[in-house]
């Protein structure tokens, strides 16, 4: 719980920061296309990121690190995190080589949209040109990052949670002072922004640098390929590249469909899935961060019923704290975008285009946290396959959701096929996992969520009796918008609280 927190208070200061970021840029470029153009150069190494670094890596690394501090000495702890780093470093600057090189290619790859504009002399064709251009600036954020996260995963098996849960404030800060200094002076200030993403991965990589050596492991990075642990972790990756990115393949899939329609689609969609972001991180993934070294140790104990009450909490606390924050989201959602990004370029009629694919992806945001959840109850026990088996139905189905939804509902189908294959993935891991005897479900289980459900409609049924009109958000002014999505956001915080409180929910 300690732990929790602590990623919590830490993952709330990244994702204000990164709200603050989104509102500069959505001041500064609006929806239109070059903002398009600039969140696909930003997506691209950040998908990879998620293959190499924090997402795949870190399922397969901890497990493996965890088993060597119980049972290894320093010095091979210290040979296995020299491996690890030499191996991986070798692969990563090898793909930010060929990214760079071949921004062109990556950018017809998953813009197809505007490179056949491109080539067809079409009116979109310079949105090809200018993420190329681009994605050459971005692309080596995937180096650093890769770092960043390794030395992020040591730190968290250290117990060192603290760290690595702040360093994405460093990028922010990046993007918001290279946007606000750079941006004004440049034509096209999307340029800015590429470089504050340049800039930030190299912060971020430099910032942890000292906590690792505090820590004894800076080690100098060296080849290991066939290193015994490098070929656990190997092993336990490679499946896990796609089980743990499934959600990143889907949005990336959202990309390139969403190449082929109307001018704003891409940034419509990034800034919902900003605000998504917010509570999936600030809970979702905090939990999961906290509880993978735990279930990783109980594992290695071989002690089955703290395994199985471990993953049991990170549920209940993720119902707790995930369902409030989906009701939150779909009730609040266009005033949210009004107050956080109405300004500049961001006009009334983006927010209202937004609030639709927030509708749709926040409807989705518990089975988002599910997966993070569940998904550790494989990877703790060094189970990699099975995710990755469910991981491609639900992308599969994704597809297919896709060409259900989006014919009809545009850019809105594409994130209600990304919600709706989350929630195909949820319930995979989680039936598998009861049906091994690892989810077990303890007295009680459907009561509290039962009050936990009823407790969350009585939030919502004072949100829609308070929440004002659309045309009152248009006309208000800045600070009185502001101070009533405050008052909204608090008063239904409060009376979930105390409506716990009254149906007697164990909040401890």
């Amino acid at each position: 719980m300690k732990s929790g927190i602590i990623v919590s208070a830490m993952t709330f200061i990244s994702r204000v920061m990164g709200l603050v970021r989104d509102i500069v840029i959505a001041n500064l470029m609006g929806a239109g296309a070059a903002a398009d153009v600039f969140f696909f150069a930003n997506k691209i190494p950040n998908f990879l990121r998620r293959l190499f670094a924090e997402g795949a890596f870190a399922q397969a690394f901890v497990p493996v690190l965890s088993e060597y501090r119980q049972g290894k000495s320093i010095d091979e702890q210290r040979l296995l995190i020299a491996r690890v780093s030499g191996t991986l470093g070798t692969l990563v600057t090898l793909v930010t080589l060929v990214g760079v090189i071949a921004s062109p290619v990556v950018a017809a790859l998953f813009g197809t949209g505007w490179f056949l504009d491109w080539y067809y002399d079409g009116p979109q064709g310079h949105k090809f040109v200018l993420a190329s251009d681009l994605l050459r600036i971005t692309f080596p954020y995937l180096w650093f990052i890769t770092f960043t996260a390794l030395a992020g995963s040591i730190l968290n098996t250290l117990g060192k949670f603290a760290v690595a849960a702040f360093t994405p404030v460093f990028l922010n800060i990046s993007i918001i002072v290279f946007a606000l200094w750079l941006g004004p002076q440049l034509e096209n200030p999307e340029y800015a922004l590429a470089w504050g993403v340049f800039t930030g991965g190299a912060v971020q990589f430099l910032f942890q640098i000292p906590f690792l050596k505090r820590a004894g492991l800076l080690v100098r990075p060296r080849w290991g390929w066939r290193d015994p642990g490098v070929t656990r972790i190997r092993k336990l990756m490679i499946p896990a590249l796609f089980g743990v990115s499934v959600s990143q393949i889907n949005l990336l899939l959202d990309t390139f469909i969403a190449s082929f329609l109307m001018s704003g689609s891409i940034s419509w969609l990034y800034y919902s899935d900003r605000l998504l972001e917010f509570p999936l991180g600030l809970f979702g993934i905090a939990i999961a961060t906290v509880i993978l070294p735990a279930l990783s140790s109980r594992h290695s104990d071989k002690s089955a019923d703290e395994f199985s009450r471990t993953l049991d909490w990170g549920i209940r606390k993720v119902v707790l704290l995930g369902l409030p924050a989906m009701a939150g989201l779909i009730v609040l959602a266009e005033p949210m975008l009004m107050v956080l990004f109405m300004r500049g370029e961001f006009s009334p009629e983006d927010a209202r285009f937004a609030s639709y694919s927030l509708y749709a992806y926040g409807s989705g945001l518990l089975s988002f946290m599910l997966v993070k959840v569940l998904a550790t109850g494989f990877y703790s026990r060094q189970d990699t396959r099975r995710p990755v088996k469910y991981g491609i139905i639900a992308m599969a189905l994704n597809m297919v959701f896709n060409v259900i939804f989006a014919i009809p509902y545009g850019y809105v189908g594409l994130a209600i096929a990304t919600s709706l294959s989350a929630a195909v993935n949820a319930g995979l891991l989680g039936y598998n996992l009861w049906r091994d005897g690892v989810l077990q479900r303890y007295p009680g289980t459907f009561t509290y969520l039962g009050r936990v459900a009823l407790a969350v409609a009585v939030m919502i049924a004072l949100l829609l009796y308070l929440l004002p009109g659309r045309d009152w958000w248009l006309s208000a002014e800045f600070m009185t918008r502001v101070w009533q999505l405050a008052m909204l956001i608090g008063s239904g915080g409060l009376l979930y609280l105390v409506s716990l409180l009254v149906l007697r929910v164990k909040i401890r």
